[in-house]
């Protein structure tokens, strides 16, 4: 559910406070914890560094990011692949055959080469 336009976008004074009057490319990173604070104009090109509950993750903030959350660019969980066994089975032939066709391809050019 959406913020009302009446009251406007929730941005975190504190955020606002640290960026008032300064230069994105001489401050570096923003530390923060103000995963629920949007995104504003005001903010673009500065570097905040999002907790996601464990570490910070630095994100670039640009144009189109403007009016997004700035705990949607931290995500909180860490994606492992699907699959399993037969995935691992899967993935290193197709890692195999392109070693091979690296190899073939290599060969071929060297072949020509010796004639």
């Amino acid at each position: 559910m959406s913020r009302s336009l009446k009251k406007g976008p929730y941005v975190e004074e504190r955020l606002l406070k640290k960026i008032a009057g300064k230069k994105p490319i001489e401050t570096g990173v923003i530390k923060t914890w103000y995963r629920r604070s949007q995104i504003s104009p005001e903010m673009v090109g500065f570097i905040f560094g999002v907790y996601n509950g464990k570490i910070h993750i630095d994100v670039l903030v640009t144009e189109e990011m403007v009016g997004h959350r700035l705990g949607e660019f931290s995500p909180t969980r860490k994606f492992t692949k699907h699959g399993g066994k037969m995935q691992k089975e899967i993935e290193t032939k197709a890692k195999e055959a392109e070693i091979n066709a690296a190899k073939s391809a290599k060969e071929a050019v060297a072949a020509p080469a010796k004639k």
